[in-house]
């Protein structure tokens, strides 16, 4: 089974900061990551823009938004998606991401969630 796995972080807390305390943050990641990718069960993994579009279909047209859709104060700030067996083995490997073990993140509201995905198409695959 696939599950997408959403990083979560409160941007607004970590823009506030200057660039050099949020690289001394960013600096604890690799060492996490690198655990999360010897797991072999890391199908992709992006980080991603603040820069976003929201696409809705109303009155029988495409309408094309400024940010991201949800209103809230987290922003997703990374997508990764994980094969594993259950939902308690998408936790555990998971939880080897940065988002969770870099303590330094707890301040900025760093998080993830954890979706089954019930349809994928890969370079060769497709799954329902």
């Amino acid at each position: 089974m696939k599950f997408l796995c959403l990083g979560y972080l409160n941007a607004e807390k970590m823009d506030a900061l200057p660039k050099e305390e949020i690289n001394a943050v960013m600096s604890h990641c690799p060492p996490h990551l690198e655990e999360l990718y010897k797991s072999g069960q890391v199908m992709m993994d992006a980080g991603l823009a603040a820069e976003a579009k929201s696409l809705r279909r109303a009155n029988g047209k495409i309408k094309v938004l400024d940010g991201p859709f949800t209103e809230t104060k987290e922003m997703i700030g990374s997508a990764f998606i994980i094969e594993a067996e259950s939902m308690e083995e998408a936790i555990r490997i998971a939880s080897l991401h940065p988002a969770v073990q870099v303590g330094e993140g707890e301040r900025f509201e760093w998080g993830i969630e954890i979706r089954p995905i019930h349809y994928f198409k890969g370079e060769n695959e497709t799954v329902w």
